[in-house]
């Protein structure tokens, strides 16, 4: 692993700032344009290729991964889905399994009846309006059962390698935490974030911004001795000023399921 330098956190004058509207009154990111390009710089240092931790072998499994990710943990859907996805990883597949069939390989997943419900749901709209095949626009995605934007998003950007925002409870917490995208609402998080954070490293920042809040700027208690931009982070929960070294972590090791 290599040592980074980092940069002294930039101080330029009068910096314009991106805002967003909350009860009608604009919402300031508490960070200058120099500051959110540092941020992100870091992050690209630390983790030059990040990746999502659901398992998946195509766009529909990583659609159906997405979906039975709601209110459940990735390492929760994987252990379900790893034999799941070994009897049925395309539409066809799934709808012979059959819900009933479908609800024993993910009753350890919270909301399962519900969530085996759109999952054959959704699999029938792929067969019968797309011809089986994973569709590749919002529009189109959130037709399908159970689909929300997040999830539109998530495949878009995982299946597809388009530059998105997926706002999960992670990215929520963190934007409104160090006020980097302070919004109410999830789309309002997603519209400011999409503002803020520089176009080149806009296709990554989702799973930066994730990955931070699982495993540093964690909900319970920030752990902010580990975090590389503790410097330059504007949170009033912020424990550290001094950040953590920047060095490139080992590659994540995501298995594939199947």
């Amino acid at each position: 692993m290599k040592n980074v330098k980092l940069k002294s956190p930039p101080q330029p004058s009068k910096p314009k700032k991106a805002t967003t509207r909350r009860n009608g009154v604009r919402q300031r990111s508490a960070y200058s344009a120099a500051e959110v390009e540092e941020i992100f710089r870091r992050f690209s240092i630390q983790r030059p290729e990040p990746k999502g931790e659901l398992e998946h072998v195509n766009p529909f499994t990583l659609l159906v991964a997405v979906a039975l990710s709601a209110q459940a943990t990735d390492a929760g859907v994987n252990k379900a889905t790893r034999p799941l996805f070994a009897v049925a990883d395309t539409p066809e597949k799934m709808l012979a399994l059959g819900e009933e069939k479908l609800r024993d390989y993910i009753k350890t997943i919270g909301l399962y009846r519900n969530k085996a419900k759109n999952v054959i749901a959704l699999s029938e709209k792929l067969i019968t309006d797309f011809g089986g095949e994973v569709p590749r626009t919002h529009e189109e995605l959130m037709t399908l059962p159970g689909v929300g934007r997040k999830t539109a998003n998530v495949v878009l950007s995982m299946a597809f390698g388009q530059s998105t925002i997926a706002v999960d409870t992670h990215i929520f917490r963190i934007a409104n935490r160090i006020r980097l995208a302070p919004g109410k609402t999830p789309d309002e998080v997603e519209a400011h974030l999409l503002r803020v954070i520089p176009k080149k490293y806009l296709y990554h920042a989702h799973h930066w911004l994730i990955l931070h809040g699982r495993y540093v700027c964690k909900a319970r208690r920030p752990e902010c001795e580990r975090c590389v931009i503790a410097d330059l982070c504007k949170s009033p929960e912020k424990t550290c000023d001094i950040p953590a070294p920047l060095v490139e972590l080992p590659p994540q090791v995501v298995p594939v399921a199947g």
